[in-house]
């Protein structure tokens, strides 16, 4: 702890990398642990990660709006002492970007202003059709397959299965990293890519992880915190 310390006080540009484990001190299950998302019935006949393609919402928009109001969305979920950190340091001016995979929304609940979410969020929502938003609490209100008043399906802004990721965010993600000197990695295994690859666009002088269980990049990290993020970064950044 005392070396984080050290690199938190004298870093200038420190960017954060973040996957489900961020969330799951709020929570929000992960998706690939043992009592994750993944490991759990979709209530339908296919597994989760079928339910959550763009195949799969065309086809079956009904089974699909069913396991995504009971399994994904959480809306009662609060920040937790990770997002409050990572906000604070914002704040400081130190922090100069959060990457996230999480669709959730917390980091922005927490204060945070640049957040840039590679998977898009639960807390906006597009009409297939006329391109009309919604928000999560008008998603909230209706039963069923959410329909716009043209009469078109309305969409979650995140990405299935089947679907890119935008161009736009990575390319600033990839921006971002490559002018950090400090990228912090915390609740993600680092397998899952593109995501995962986005570590090797920094080009900084600490790489630090903080995950409970080991990753592919913990031999190349400069520290190394095998621990709950929340822990560390809420006890650090109090």
């Amino acid at each position: 702890m005392s070396e984080l310390s050290e690199i938190l006080d004298t870093s200038k540009r420190i960017v954060f990398l973040g996957g489900a484990g961020v969330s799951t001190e709020s929570g929000i299950p992960d998706f690939r642990s043992g009592s994750g998302l993944y490991s759990q019935s979709s209530g339908t006949s296919v597994p989760p990660e079928e339910v959550l393609s763009h195949e799969f919402f065309m086809d079956h928009p009904d089974e699909f709006f069913e396991f995504y109001r009971t399994k994904i969305l959480h809306p009662n979920a609060q920040p937790n002492a990770a997002h409050r950190a990572l906000a604070r340091l914002e704040a400081e001016g130190k922090l100069t970007a959060i990457i996230t995979q999480n669709i959730d929304g917390l980091h922005q609940v927490a204060g945070s202003r640049h957040v840039l979410e590679l998977h898009g969020s639960v807390l906006s929502n597009t009409c297939m059709d006329c391109g009309r938003h919604y928000t999560l609490d008008q998603i909230l209100e209706t039963s069923g397959v959410p329909v716009c008043s043209c009469g078109g399906i309305i969409k979650p802004d995140v990405v299935l299965y089947g679907e890119a990721l935008s161009e736009k965010m990575l390319r600033e993600a990839c921006t971002q990293l490559a002018a950090a000197d400090t990228l912090i990695v915390g609740g993600t295994s680092l397998t899952v890519y593109p995501a995962a690859g986005l570590i090797h666009y920094f080009e900084g002088d600490n790489l630090i992880l903080i995950n409970k269980q080991a990753t592919p990049a913990d031999q190349i990290a400069t520290l190394v915190l095998h621990d709950s993020i929340g822990a560390v970064l809420g006890s650090e950044l109090s």
